[in-house]
C-alpha cells in the first residue's frame, strides 16, 4: 500500500509532463506542385515534429479552395499564392501573409507543331493555365501577355489544374500551357513540346507565401512561428540537398518509380524531381523588393477587376503582411 501511494503522485506527474509536451496540432493546406515542395519536405523529413508540431497536410486542387478553407476555419494556415490573400482581404477577410516560400517560376510550354516561337505567337491559339484569379492567371494576363502586346481576348485560355494542363497538351487539346514545376519538365520529357518562356527569369516575383488568419496568428502565434521555423529548415534542405529532398517527395509528383520519356528512356522519378527542385528559388523571407512586387501584382489585380476595395482606393499590401517572425529571426 505504501508503495502504491508513492507511485500515484509520480505517475500523475509523468502524465502531466507527457500532456504538457504533446505536439501542437496544425492543419496545413498545400497544392501538389513544386512551389509547395517546402511544405511536403517539412512533413516527410520530420521537421514539423522536431519543432513540436503534429501537422496534417491537406491537399487542394486550387488556391481558391485552399483560401476558402483558411477563411472558414477548416485550416490553420496554407502555402499558396499571394493573390488569394489580397482578393479575400479586400472583401473583408482577416488574413495575414506571415512568410515567404517560393519565387515565381512558371514556364510557357508549347507543342512543337503549333508554330509558336514566342509569346506574341500565342495569338489565336488555345492555352491551358490556372483558374481565373489565381496567381498564375494574374501574371499570365497582366505581365506575360501584356508585355508581348497581347490581351487576354487574343488567346483562348483554359483554367485547369497543372496535371490537366499537361494531359491537354499531350493530347493536343491545347497548343500551349503555362505550367509550374515539375509539370513543365514532365511535359517536355513525355511529349514533343518545348519551353519558350520562363517568367521567373524575366519578371521575378514571390509566388507562394505562407498565409494564416488573423485569429490563428493572434491566438497561436508560437505555433505559427514553429511552423515557419520548420519550413525554413525544409527550404535549407531543398537548397543544399536537392537529391535527398527528391527522394522524400518524388512520389507526390510521379506515381510510378520511373517516368517513360520520349528520347531518354525510363528515368527514375527522383532524377526528374531533383532537376525540378534545382530549377526553383525557395525563400523563407520576404524582401523589400518582394513586397514592392506584391504591391505591383495587387495593382494589376485591381486593373483586371479581380480585386476591389470598398472605397476604390489602391489596395495596401502592407495591411495584410506580418513579418514579425522574420524580424525576430533576423532574416
Amino acid at each position: 500500500m505504501k508503495l502504491s501511494r508513492l507511485l500515484v503522485p509520480a505517475l500523475a506527474a509523468f502524465a502531466f509532463a507527457t500532456t504538457s509536451f504533446a505536439a501542437e496540432k496544425l492543419r496545413v493546406g498545400y497544392q501538389r506542385v513544386m512551389d509547395d515542395a517546402q511544405a511536403i519536405v517539412g512533413y516527410e523529413a520530420g521537421f514539423y515534429k522536431k519543432h513540436g508540431l503534429d501537422v496534417e497536410l491537406v491537399e487542394f486542387k486550387s488556391g481558391t479552395d485552399l483560401i476558402k478553407a483558411i477563411v472558414g476555419g477548416q485550416l490553420d494556415l496554407g502555402v499558396l499564392g499571394f493573390t488569394n490573400a489580397a482578393s479575400w482581404s479586400s472583401r473583408g477577410a482577416d488574413l495575414k501573409v506571415v512568410g515567404g516560400a517560393q519565387q515565381g517560376y512558371h514556364a510557357l510550354v508549347v507543342r512543337e507543331d503549333a508554330g509558336i516561337s514566342n509569346v506574341a505567337d500565342l495569338k489565336g491559339h488555345t492555352l491551358a493555365s490556372q483558374k481565373q484569379g489565381s496567381t498564375a492567371d494574374t501574371v499570365l494576363k497582366g505581365v506575360v501577355l501584356k508585355n508581348a502586346g497581347l490581351t487576354p481576348n487574343d488567346v483562348n485560355i483554359m483554367g485547369v489544374s497543372p496535371q490537366i494542363a499537361v494531359q491537354s497538351l499531350v493530347g493536343k487539346r491545347v497548343d500551349a500551357a503555362f505550367l509550374f514545376e515539375p509539370q513543365a519538365t514532365i511535359a517536355q520529357l513525355i511529349a514533343p513540346v518545348k519551353q519558350i518562356y520562363e517568367i521567373g527569369d524575366v519578371w521575378p516575383f514571390p509566388c507562394m507565401v505562407v498565409i494564416t488568419s488573423g485569429k490563428v496568428l493572434k491566438e497561436r502565434k508560437d505555433v505559427v512561428w514553429n511552423y515557419l521555423d520548420a519550413q525554413r529548415e525544409a527550404i535549407d534542405m531543398l537548397k543544399n540537398k536537392p537529391a535527398d529532398s527528391a527522394k522524400l517527395i518524388a512520389s507526390y509528383f510521379i506515381a510510378e518509380p520511373t517516368l517513360k520519356t520520349m528520347n531518354k528512356g525510363e528515368l527514375p522519378r527522383e532524377q526528374v524531381v531533383q532537376g525540378a527542385i534545382e530549377s526553383q528559388t525557395f525563400s523563407a523571407a520576404l524582401t523589400e523588393k518582394d513586397l514592392a512586387r506584391m504591391q505591383e501584382i495587387a495593382d494589376i489585380m485591381q486593373a483586371q477587376g479581380s480585386l476591389k476595395t470598398r472605397d476604390g482606393e489602391p489596395f495596401d499590401v502592407g495591411s495584410i503582411v506580418d513579418l514579425s517572425w522574420q524580424h525576430a529571426r533576423k532574416l
